[in-house]
């Protein structure tokens, strides 16, 4: 099943179902109204959405207007995200002196939920010189998962998949890494593409509790990278295990892979600014990447014959008007 969210006026938006083509619509008012509450009640009120996804591949629904659409979950009661690459990082501590982080856990932190911006909506940044990055990356929506769920128990608890773009400002980030206490100031609102997929509409490329598919992404029309999901060091029900040890979940928790990164980045380029300028560093003695700027529009979405799959992220970064 593919799920949206329609713009009504309310924060939370109102459920809707969409055709394998992205073309039709169907709501699922009646059977629950937001995709929060079907979170909340999946089980009960999956066999009749996944009705109404029935009858949208047989040509029922009404014609979809994409740019009606919020993110799939508008806010959220939590957003995790994780750093599940592990190339990334030996990047980031190669190009910077830094010593390796010396721990066999997954890295992850808790940021803002609050809101989510849509795949369209401008991103509104208060300074150029805060080092304005993307991230792209893949993510999952959980139901409620019990505190000391195992990994392979983890699995059933996963049920969307998203496409996420994690905007970052890295000019902010060691400032407030010094600190010990986390981000705020240097992770603003994050994106997210469009459509959420139970992991079965992925078909093959779901293994592992991994999506095996390239993450492209465009900076004004040009190419920057289209590295592949399924490097990922730990699987997002090992993520999902690692927040959950101490803890529930709530349902509708988001949980992020982090920064999609290759060991061939040669080849298939990078999903953020920071990680093209730390190959720039180590190969050149500098970067030559500039950070983002007023103006500049980020493209994400996902190559090859599952393009559509998630829908895509279209922004243009712009200024705010204190």
């Amino acid at each position: 099943m593919r799920l949206a969210t329609l713009s009504n006026g309310q924060p939370d938006g109102c459920l809707i179902l969409v055709s394998r083509d992205a073309c039709r619509y169907l709501s699922a008012v009646g059977i629950t109204n937001t995709l929060q509450q079907a979170i909340e009640q999946w089980d009960s009120v999956e066999p009749a959405l996944r009705q109404l996804a029935d009858r949208l591949e047989q040509g029922d629904g009404d014609v979809l207007d994409e740019s009606r659409l919020l993110a799939p979950l508008p806010r959220a009661w939590q957003w995790l995200d994780g750093s599940a690459f592990p190339q990334h990082g030996e990047l980031m501590q190669k190009a910077f002196n830094l010593p390796p982080i010396e721990t066999d856990r997954p890295l992850m932190y808790q940021g803002l939920s609050d809101r989510f911006l849509s795949g369209t909506q401008d991103v509104v940044l208060p300074s150029e010189a805060d080092g304005i990055d993307f991230e792209g990356e893949f993510g999952i929506i959980t139901d409620a998962v019990p505190m000391g769920t195992s990994a392979q128990d983890a699995l059933p608890h996963i049920k969307l998949v998203l496409l996420i773009n994690d905007w970052s400002l890295r000019a902010i980030a060691p400032i407030e890494m010094k600190t010990g206490f986390g981000w705020v100031q240097a992770k603003p609102a994050c994106s997210v593409a469009p459509f959420a997929v139970t992991p079965d509409e992925l078909g093959d490329a779901w293994q592992d509790g991994r999506v095996h598919l390239p993450l492209q992404v465009h900076v004004n029309d040009v190419w920057f990278g289209n590295p592949h999901g399924g490097e990922m060091a730990f699987g997002f029900h090992e993520l999902v295990a690692h927040a959950a040890r101490t803890r529930d979940l709530v349902a509708g928790t988001i949980l992020g892979s982090g920064t999609v990164s290759n060991a061939n980045f040669e080849e298939v380029g990078s999903c953020c600014v920071s990680e093209r300028r730390a190959i720039e560093m180590i190969e050149k003695g500098e970067p030559q990447t500039p950070f983002l700027s007023f103006g500049d529009h980020v493209s994400l979405g996902v190559a090859g014959n599952n393009r559509s799959v998630f829908g895509n992220i279209n922004q243009q970064i712009i200024a705010a008007n204190f």
